[in-house]
């Protein structure tokens, strides 16, 4: 039988009568890339929202590890290891890359995040900090406050504070939003070397990274799942090729 991690069964959302994803089954495996696509107005983020408990769904259910975590909090379900990144970079602009990353390390305290200890007490975390810096290729940075980063590496300082709270399953949503072709490939070359030994669920436009990174593919349209299959299958795929017709990302 097929090793899944995190499973949905009909999850649907309704808001006041629009109905934004539409039982929705989804199958992870575990060990694998699984990219969710689709138009704008699919319902991916929205997807993305559910699974995390961002939103309450309106009826169906998410098992994760076959545990019904359907009516777990995301605190809850980011102790359980599936842990997320923000379409929009998330990072504390004013603090250095590696106070970042030594927050997210803090986590393993037990949830306390000591602002006001003393830095003697702080700079246990430095080393493994480094690590991770390291890790996504922005150690040089590490003195450098967030919000004089570009771009790009705010996110591989996004995918390192994220892997400092050692993730079981990683949900990121649209990774390369917004990056030029440098960076795009860049990050993707990261995400790879980031999902050894986990799983990644990412939703992305950027169809050529799709081709190179996912080992399966769900395609979304009007919060129903249309196709699902690798790349080759779905991107011949008839109701697929017309859900993108004149939507800027065939």
């Amino acid at each position: 039988m097929e090793d899944v991690i995190l499973r949905t069964e009909g999850l649907t959302k309704a808001f006041r009568g629009f109905v934004a994803v539409r039982e929705v089954s989804l199958a992870v495996r575990r060990g694998t890339i699984h990219a969710m696509i689709g138009p704008n107005g699919a319902g991916k983020t929205t997807c993305f929202n559910l699974l995390t408990k961002f939103l309450e769904p309106t009826g169906g259910r998410i098992l994760y590890n076959g545990r019904d975590i359907t009516r777990s909090s995301p605190a809850d379900i980011a102790r359980q290891g599936m842990v997320r990144s923000f379409q929009i970079s998330a990072v504390f602009g004013h603090m250095t890359a590696l106070e970042n990353v030594r927050i997210a390390l803090q986590r393993k305290r037990g949830d306390c995040f000591d602002f006001w200890r003393s830095e003697r007490v702080l700079k246990r975390y430095d080393g493994q900090a480094r690590e991770l810096l390291d890790a996504v290729g922005i150690l040089e940075f590490e003195s450098v406050p967030a919000v004089e980063l570009s771009y790009g590496r705010k996110r591989a300082l996004e995918l390192a504070t994220t892997l400092a709270l050692e993730p079981e399953m990683m949900l990121l949503d649209e990774p390369m939003a917004g990056m030029g072709h440098e960076d795009v490939g860049r990050i993707a070359e990261l995400v790879k070397r980031m999902a050894k030994g986990r799983t990644v669920l990412m939703v992305e436009h950027n169809l050529s990274v799709v081709a190179d990174l996912s080992d399966r593919i769900t395609v979304l349209a009007r919060g129903e799942i249309l196709a699902e299959g690798d790349y080759e299958a779905v991107s011949r795929n008839p109701r697929v090729i017309e859900a993108y017709m004149g939507s800027g990302h065939a």
